[in-house]
């Protein structure tokens, strides 16, 4: 998929738009078996295509935009910054799915991805927080998360992945 960018495809900005050589690692997969239920962490997971991750409660539709979840690995730290603890926020604690670190997510917006030898995934926009976020994470826990909810994404390839992929935008 082209980096959707309109105007002079040979501006500036969309230069550095397009540029992102760098690759990531897949650092944790949750599942959540059921609604409202703390996710589970795995080693590995089945993607299907354009549905769902096996495992995982969600149904979403054929062609949805949000399949799967990702968040930021980095932000696990901030977020537990912005709450006054020490420690990392557990990454099932934000109800996403994945979680990509060595790589600006927000970098990823609109463009595809590929995790391990076989799934790819199009990113297709930002997951904002809700107000479980209050719940989980106490007082002050949704605007924690603010601007480090992560993204969403469809998946155009299904396939297993496991923590430690590689993960790197496909042109």
């Amino acid at each position: 998929m082209a980096f959707p960018f309109f105007g002079d495809d040979k501006s500036t900005i969309a230069r550095l738009l397009g540029t992102l050589p760098q690759t990531g690692r897949l650092e944790w997969i949750g599942q959540r078996p059921v609604r409202r239920e703390p996710l589970v962490s795995v080693q590995e997971a089945e993607l299907k295509t354009d549905s769902h991750m096996l495992g995982d409660h969600a149904r979403p539709k054929p062609g949805g935009k949000r399949q799967i979840t990702l968040i930021q690995h980095e932000s696990l730290v901030s977020v537990a910054q912005f709450l006054g603890l020490e420690a990392p926020i557990e990454p099932g604690r934000l109800r996403r799915n994945l979680a990509i670190g060595g790589l600006n997510l927000l970098a990823l917006k609109n463009r595809r991805i590929q995790i391990g030898e076989e799934v790819i995934l199009d990113i297709t926009g930002e997951c904002h927080p809700c107000s479980r976020m209050e719940e989980e994470l106490g007082p002050g826990g949704y605007n924690a998360m603010r601007g480090y909810g992560g993204l969403t994404a469809h998946i155009a390839q299904g396939g297993i992945i496991r923590v430690g992929d590689v993960v790197r935008v496909v042109d």
